[in-house]
């Protein structure tokens, strides 16, 4: 797991909801819009693969 500058664990697997850069991220590779992203994260959680999942789902 890669760390950050001040030495905190970044986690690549989880897409942070609230992180506007995040969700403007997986938007843009998924081709959906941003409200897509959050409410994917919101039914499915944070995991970027059960995003994906319900993403392609819909």
């Amino acid at each position: 797991m890669a760390t950050t500058s001040r030495g905190r664990a970044q986690d690549r697997a989880k897409v942070a909801g609230g992180q506007d850069h995040e969700v403007r991220y997986e938007a843009k590779k998924e081709g959906v819009s941003k409200a897509t992203v959050k409410k994917a994260v919101k039914s499915a959680g944070n995991s970027r693969k059960k995003v994906d999942a319900e993403i392609s789902r819909h």
